[in-house]
């Protein structure tokens, strides 16, 4: 999530996402730094998932109906446009948001003068076990999780079937070298473009969840221990070039121009492509396009890395309340995502709604939509998972330097060697 991987929606919807909110507020309602007009209070939020964002303005609705006194302004800015560079403009140009998001210990330390110790509130009594980790600075809470989430290859069953890959035999990269020349041999009988859609063109990808699985390990898959790493090695670098270049080789080209939406919404959704690498964010997109592929079609795969296939799951943002609000906002705030994530009507939505995996105690997980996030969800369970240390790179590092490398070796303008010595040297830099 990190510039999340929210979906990209469509040219003229991303022109909409900004200013929208949950309804029309009164005239003379007030900003959500400041303070209620009248009798009302206002809450600002900026967010960043655009894939839940109608969902998420209907809840809040709901919320203002359940508390007149209210007001829940939702702006959302996500899927292409970078997030992190409008947050920070709204807080140089004074329209600071009540509630916004955070990746974790990066962003904590950039924004810790404004974040609210949210350490006594219902849903962080509430938030399992470890979710809170990348948000807590001694004894303060300074972030509330959204939900759970995983990635790894997530592949069409029919075309497997068909091609007569069993996803169950996939075990090593061995075993996905295979599977993928098994496919590639039938392309014509599959009727696909290509085995793999590599969005090279989403620095994030790459850089950030594609990198992950190769240099947790040297971190004890400890986000906190990445986040202090005053150096990265690279000790997993063979495996993955290996698995950089198995998707290169047989994806849709050229892949250092290839987008989001074309990998999930052109090709992966349409059949053209028999795998892509997401996450069970893609379900609600997918849907739209194919409902049948969505609900018995998909399945996902952990990416495998040296002998071990652990699923990445974590938490790709939290929600922050502004310390520079005034204190009957911050209150709004606090009791708003309480609600949320704790009340019956907010669980539901969270569930059912949001699609969402929860991150908190007392959901019933039987209700948990999706095939993907019920595969991941299981993972999780059976604490078959690799953490999410990309939240703890130096910043800007996971795309601006890494992701921005790896552009460069697909394209073939650099080496590996050079990209990875590139990389190396800037971490070194950044955390000097």
């Amino acid at each position: 999530m990190f510039k999340k991987k929210a979906f990209i929606l469509s040219s003229a919807l991303l022109l909409g996402l900004a200013g929208c909110s949950t309804a029309e507020k009164e005239e003379g309602s007030s900003s959500g730094s400041g303070g209620g007009s009248g009798d009302q209070v206002t809450v600002d939020i900026f967010q960043f998932k655009v894939e839940f964002k109608e969902q998420f303005e209907e809840l809040a609705a709901q919320y203002e109906e359940e508390n007149p006194d209210v007001n829940v302004e939702v702006q959302t800015l996500g899927g292409g446009n970078d997030y992190s560079q409008a947050l920070k403009t709204k807080f140089s140009s004074g329209e600071e948001p009540t509630i916004f998001n955070i990746g974790g210990p990066v962003d904590v330390e950039q924004y810790q003068e404004r974040l609210v110790n949210l350490k006594d509130s219902e849903a962080a009594s509430k938030a399992l076990k470890g979710t809170l980790a990348g948000v807590t600075k001694g004894e303060e809470v300074l972030g509330l999780p959204f939900n759970q989430e995983g990635y790894g290859l997530i592949y069409n069953k029919e075309l497997f079937k068909q091609a007569g890959v069993d996803p169950t035999s996939i075990k090593t990269m061995e075993d996905l070298t295979k599977a993928v020349e098994t496919l590639d041999s039938k392309k014509e009988e599959l009727q696909i473009d290509a085995v793999f859609a590599l969005a090279g063109k989403e620095k994030w990808v790459t850089g950030n969840h594609a990198s992950n699985l190769f240099l947790a390990p040297e971190f004890n898959n400890d986000v906190m221990a990445a986040y202090e790493g005053k150096t990265v090695n690279f000790d997993n670098s063979d495996a993955f070039k290996e698995y950089l270049d198995l998707q290169n080789k047989y994806s849709v080209q050229p892949t250092v121009s290839l987008d989001y939406s074309q990998q999930v919404e052109e090709l992966f959704s349409t059949g053209r492509v028999a795998m892509i690498q997401q996450g069970n964010w893609i379900y609600s997109t997918v849907e739209q396009m194919d409902p049948e592929l969505a609900e018995k079609g998909m399945g996902i795969l952990p990416i495998p890395v040296g002998k071990e296939m652990k699923m990445p799951v974590g938490v790709p943002y939290y929600w922050a309340v502004n310390k520079n609000a005034d204190e009957e906002v911050q209150q709004a705030a606090k009791e708003f995502l309480d609600w949320m994530y704790t009340s019956d009507t907010g669980k539901e939505a969270v569930l059912t709604q949001f699609k969402f995996i929860p991150a908190y105690e007392g959901y019933d997980t039987e209700k948990i939509s999706d095939p993907i996030s019920k595969e991941i969800y299981k993972y999780a369970k059976e604490g078959n998972t690799t953490g999410w240390v990309f939240q703890s790179y130096p910043v800007g590092w996971g795309e601006g330097v890494l992701g921005a490398n790896i552009q460069k070796y697909l394209a073939g303008e650099a080496s590996w060697e050079e990209i990875v010595k590139a990389s190396q040297d800037e971490w070194a830099k950044a955390r000097q």
